[in-house]
């Protein structure tokens, strides 16, 4: 196990480095141009050339890049051009609005989708089974901005219970909770769905099994048979869908963030991208391709301690 953590551990740090460089080659190898975009346009030359002298960009190449290195490891992305803020300052507030809502929505998804998808694929075939996989299916094919506008049109406009936006203007408050509740069933009804089929049919497969046959001929409670000897082994491939999906919660909430205003990760980086602010989005790409690389070392472990078979080997 701790031979696999440390290979997996050495394979993250290298695909940081990588996508480091990366990063660094495409946005400021060209000094001048990263100038120009950080002062705009209508700078002087001599402004500009004031400005690499002053932040250092006068240096060789590579002593340049390793001191980007060394800054964003230290959670320093310098001064967002846009916002005239840190960029550790905005990460940490976006990042944290969408831990809130990537965690609601993470967790009532995959407590749906554990106890749709195991009725379903505990009754294989049954009308049961039939019922919850076409509702998988619709909910999946519908995307975020159509589910969004329904549910704006339902809920805000024709009951009007609601709010139509998520701003957070006074901070992200539990007396402003109610702004959360179209973001996360906007997320919870498009990625259910996909959780339930994988998990309905892992489970499928497991209750045709020799053990579990064996298990229900011996005389064992069906409820017993299911929990302990069924799921566990039904949960490995669900358990790596679930967690590389966290990856998706954090960069690929942007039409949800946008669409309610809410003030996220996704939403910052959409911002930064139509304003062309360098290094708010080099920040984001950083951090996403980090929740990347982490939810496969998470997904790695624990489907070695789900199958003892891959522990051991």
């Amino acid at each position: 196990m701790l031979q696999l953590a440390g290979k997996r551990l050495v394979q993250m740090a290298l695909i940081m480095l990588t996508v480091s460089l990366l990063l660094f080659l495409a946005f400021e190898a060209d000094k001048y141009s990263l100038a120009g975009k950080v002062l705009g346009q209508y700078s002087s030359q001599d402004q500009r050339l004031q400005w690499l002298e002053q932040n250092g960009y006068n240096a060789p190449f590579v002593q340049r890049y390793v001191t980007w290195v060394f800054n964003a490891a230290r959670g320093d992305f310098g001064e967002s051009v846009q916002f005239a803020t840190p960029v550790s300052t905005l990460l940490k507030d976006h990042l944290l609005n969408t831990a809130v809502l990537g965690g609601l929505v993470f967790t009532i998804t995959v407590s749906i989708a554990l106890v749709l998808g195991v009725l379903s694929g505990i009754a294989e075939g049954s009308a049961r089974d039939r019922g919850i996989t076409v509702l998988a299916v619709i909910t999946t094919s519908v995307p975020e901005f159509a589910s969004a506008t329904i549910l704006v049109a339902i809920f805000v406009f024709w009951l009007d219970i609601l709010p139509g936006t998520s701003p957070f203007s006074n901070g992200l408050t539990w007396a402003d909770a109610n702004q959360l509740v179209l973001p996360v069933m906007v997320l919870v009804i498009y990625n259910f769905g996909y959780y339930t089929r994988m998990t309905r049919a892992s489970m499928a497969e497991v209750m045709t099994s020799q053990y579990v046959r064996t298990a229900i001929l011996k005389g064992l409670p069906y409820k017993r048979v299911i929990l302990r000897h069924g799921l566990r082994n039904a949960l490995i491939a669900p358990f790596t869908v679930m967690i590389l999906q966290l990856n998706y919660l954090l960069s690929g909430v942007i039409v949800t963030e946008v669409f309610f205003s809410y003030k996220g990760f996704g939403k910052l980086l959409y911002e930064a991208a139509l304003f062309g602010d360098i290094f708010v989005i080099e920040a984001c790409a950083m951090v996403a391709v980090f929740i990347a690389v982490f939810s496969q070392f998470v997904s790695d472990i624990g489907y070695t301690l789900l199958n003892p078979r891959i522990r051991f080997s």
